[in-house]
């Protein structure tokens, strides 16, 4: 199963979603006794502990949109163990975080290996969720 760390910017009922699904690994940042740790900090404890980081912070991590990897906290990284960003309104409460998730989840259990993978799910709107799946690092 996949080790799922939340971060702060979401809901720790992530990680207590993800332990009903199977995944027995998932934890929160502030249950690992990391709340309020810098993106650098937490990205050492990420890669060290081979943590798949669930996250808001899109752009703060896989950098732009348009070009993941060229900025944020994964640049440079050539081995993880992935990186989901849960993407949407600023407004995103614990609901619509929780069904985003579920979303995500029902991807991974599917094809679990996100060895160098990002799984990105935006939320458009009741009837648009869309969710993608790329390398990072790129090939290209």
């Amino acid at each position: 199963m996949t080790k799922f760390l939340i971060d702060e910017c979401l809901s720790p009922k992530l990680a207590e979603i993800a332990r009903t699904r199977g995944h027995y690994e998932a934890s929160h940042v502030t249950w690992i006794g990391k709340a309020g740790w810098q993106d650098w900090d937490l990205m050492r404890v990420v890669l060290d502990e081979d943590w798949v980081l669930v996250t808001r912070n899109s752009d703060d991590f896989r950098g732009p949109s348009d070009s993941p990897g060229s900025k944020g906290q994964y640049a440079g990284v050539t081995l993880h163990a992935g990186l989901i960003c849960i993407n949407g309104p600023p407004d995103v409460d614990r609901a619509l975080q929780s069904s985003l998730f579920d979303f995500v989840l029902n991807e991974v259990d599917g094809n679990a290996n996100l060895i160098n993978q990002v799984l990105e799910v935006t939320y458009h709107a009741v009837d648009a969720i869309e969710l993608i799946r790329y390398k990072l690092p790129r090939d290209d």
